[in-house]
């Protein structure tokens, strides 16, 4: 069976789960502390932490893994990314303290310490741009260390930057952005439960944020429906059992779309309008 690293804790965890029992692939383990469990009896999930997980897979004692890209890339292992998952979205910023007066690279003069729990990316990101620091490893959160004299600068993530500003920093300039990510070992391509697993996650992605709708549609204003109801290929139309006037019409909309294309339905004389949820989507 194949195996699946999976994060035990922080902001990740949730949203898997989530995703795989959508996907139909729930995870049962013994209690809720257990280090291993099912995987909606196709994987064997073990959980580790997320900084970890690119490690386990690369090291083969995983076969795939779901963790942030920020981590796989300060990792530097050479894994394949088979899927973004869209969750988990943050950024990887510079950001220095409000009163320094600093408002870009540009500014920095000497040889400043720069705080960050992402030291590989840190050092990379000013190499590349030929300005010498100083890398001051951290393994919690860097946001304390400019106040604490550690460090003048830090590089860490941020999703709203309201944690910057809460701990009297600002950003000025960003390094990555980051999201979850399923990652395999470089040869996990080609494995037919990799690739059922990346069209199974990816259908569901592809679901939520479109709704699908039907309606019965008068047959005089089939041409104005149409223009309202593209779909994927088109709405989707039928004959309705003794309907007479009316074809019955299936499309999938985009959710923030759905009030006016309900609204604009109704005003064409479309009776019967029914909205429902996709829970997978494949093109």
């Amino acid at each position: 069976m194949p195996r699946i690293a999976l994060p035990n804790k922080g902001r990740l965890p949730e949203d898997v789960r989530n995703l795989l029992d959508d996907a139909g692939l729930p995870i049962r383990g013994k209690s809720e502390r257990c280090l291993t469990a099912s995987v909606g009896g196709e994987f064997e999930a073990i959980f580790v932490r997320a900084q970890d997980i690119p490690e386990f897979v690369a090291d083969g004692a995983a076969d795939l893994g779901i963790t942030g890209a920020d981590l796989v890339a300060e990792s530097g292992c050479a894994l394949n990314e088979l899927l973004d998952l869209e969750f988990g979205r943050c950024r990887l910023v510079v950001a220095v303290r409000d009163d320094s007066g600093i408002t870009s690279l540009a500014e920095l003069a000497g040889r400043p310490r720069v705080a960050s729990s992402f030291p590989r990316l840190t050092r990379d990101f000013f190499a590349n741009r030929g300005i010498a620091v100083e890398v001051v490893p951290v393994s919690g959160a860097a946001e304390i260390a400019p106040h604490l004299g550690i460090a003048d600068i830090v590089v860490d993530l941020t999703s709203t930057g309201s944690t910057l500003k809460v701990n009297g920093l600002r950003e000025i300039a960003p390094v990555m952005s980051s999201s979850a990510r399923l990652v395999g070992r470089c040869d996990s391509a080609g494995q037919p439960w990799a690739q059922e697993l990346t069209i199974a996650l990816s259908s569901v992605l592809r679901a939520r944020g479109q709704r699908y709708v039907m309606a019965n549609v008068p047959k005089d204003r089939l041409a104005e429906v149409c223009e309202r109801l593209p779909g994927l290929n088109g709405p989707t139309m039928s004959e309705v059992f003794g309907g007479g006037r009316f074809l019955a019409m299936h499309a999938v909309v985009a959710a923030p779309a759905i009030y006016k294309t309900v609204a604009a339905l109704k005003a064409l004389g479309c009776e019967g309008i029914l909205v429902t949820r996709i829970e997978r989507l494949m093109p």
